[in-house]
């Protein structure tokens, strides 16, 4: 069976890539174990200066592998070039924090001395999507590669000639030979690695039901798992907004990536006393967006990632539509060739209308109108999912109030739009996920917190 990379701009097949064997995946795995008993005796200035030297090849390199993105994934290409550049930074920030993160920690205690250690635990397997190929690589193998473990990466099929990428420029760093490897094997077979009782933990980036069969496997083993799943995050614009400046921030959040984001806006409450405001300024701004080839910098979307995905996208706003949502704005398939779809905006939307409900991924906006802001926030917490949301108001005490004790969710902004940053933990609750990316918390996650006593 082959992986096929297929360009969803042109429908051309970019290439085929083998799909490894048992036997291959086996031996890659077993490679891996042995450069974790070489890596986890290294010292942290090493793994520093090897991970800057990723850092350095990953800027030396990144119009190349963003146009690696323009092609398999339909990203545009400005958008391709500073998720590089965020790689960068996320390597480059492990590289200077990792070891003070996980210094021992003295506990006193009635021992002469007592205190806690954190060691690596091995080979951790990445499950990751198409959406962000680098960067949601990048912000767990930084991490688990300076605190000593090594990687597996299991890509989307769509993502492979990316995730070879990855390999390569981790492999020229100077960490010891195998400590990152790629599988090229279709989803339903990455059961067995998860088996293998090398392996440690797992961490996933994706569905929702993703999520819950690896959750499901993994923890039949014991093996510790990070989730990170869907969203639907809420974007709250209360009365007091500065509404020119929210409607900048939700629209350009909401087109990240095509639309293709867990933590890009998807549901707008709007109080309803400013929602005819809102919603003007909103629709101006939105019809101002160009998409259309990839490649063309001067486009601010590109296509969907595939072809069917747009298609599915397309369903669910023609069923909100039958539902009684309004289509303001897009809400078609355009003529021209690849996978694309235009910048969508949905009025009108309840409770029981599928654009309430589902998360939409691509550049469709639903506009929820809400009487005041106890129900803005009841709203936004109606939802299965909880990893960002975003209050909008000129009260900074009352936003935070808000952002800290009423939305629900794993992550709330105000007046800006959500977003990951290596310095800062990221994650969800509910049916987005658990546990913890990024910052101090980020890199502990896959560590053994060993208790250390003498007496």
């Amino acid at each position: 069976m082959s992986l096929k990379s297929i360009n969803p701009y042109t429908g051309k097949l970019i290439k085929s890539y083998t799909e490894y064997n048992p036997k291959k995946v086996e031996s890659i795995v077993n490679a891996t174990q042995k450069a974790w008993k070489n890596l986890s005796e290294t010292t942290f200035k090493d793994r520093a200066q090897w991970m800057k030297n990723i850092a350095t090849k990953l800027l030396s390199q990144k119009k190349v592998l963003a146009e690696l993105m323009v092609s398999e994934i339909g990203k545009p290409l400005r958008d391709g070039i500073a998720e590089i550049e965020k790689c960068a930074s996320v390597c480059e920030y492990y590289a200077t924090h990792a070891e003070s993160f996980l210094q021992d920690e003295i506990i006193e205690t009635e021992a002469q001395k007592s205190y806690i250690s954190y060691q690596p635990i091995g080979i951790v397997l990445a499950i990751m999507p198409w959406n962000f190929p680098f960067w949601q690589v990048f912000r767990f193998a930084a991490p688990a590669l300076m605190a000593g473990n090594v990687g597996l990466l299991k890509h989307s099929s769509n993502a492979s000639g990316c995730a070879l990428a990855i390999e390569e420029i981790i492999a020229a760093s100077g960490f010891p030979a195998n400590s990152f490897r790629t599988l090229l094997v279709s989803g339903g077979r990455i059961e067995d690695t998860i088996k293998n009782p090398l392996v440690k933990a797992v961490t996933l980036t994706g569905s929702t039901q993703a999520g819950i069969k690896v959750a499901q496997l993994a923890g039949s083993l014991i093996k510790k798992t990070v989730l990170e799943l869907g969203g639907s995050d809420a974007y709250i614009i209360l009365k007091d907004a500065d509404l020119e400046l929210a409607a900048e921030i939700c629209v350009n959040s909401r087109l990240i990536n095509n639309g293709q984001s867990c933590i890009a806006a998807k549901r707008f409450i709007v109080e309803k006393t400013v929602e005819k405001q809102f919603i003007r300024l909103f629709k101006e701004k939105m019809e101002a967006k160009r998409f259309g080839d990839p490649a063309n910098e001067q486009n601010h979307l590109g296509t969907m990632a595939r072809a069917d995905l747009r298609d599915e996208l397309h369903q669910q706003v023609q069923q909100s539509i039958q539902q009684g949502a309004k289509c303001i704005l897009g809400g078609y398939i355009p003529q021209e060739k690849g996978a694309l779809y235009p910048p969508t905006i949905l009025t009108h939307v309840k409770k029981g209308i599928l654009a309430y409900h589902e998360e939409i991924f691509g550049p469709v906006a639903s506009i929820i109108t809400a009487k005041d802001e106890n129900e803005a926030v009841q709203i936004a917490n109606d939802t299965v999912f909880g990893l960002g949301g975003a209050i909008f108001t000129k009260d900074l005490k009352k936003g935070e109030y808000l952002a800290k004790y009423k939305v629900q969710a794993g992550s709330c902004f105000v007046n800006t739009f959500v977003k990951s940053d290596p310095r800062l933990p990221f994650g969800g609750i509910n049916q987005s996920g658990y546990g913890r990316e990024l910052g101090y918390l980020g890199i502990k996650e896959f560590v053994n917190i060993k208790t250390v006593y003498i007496q």
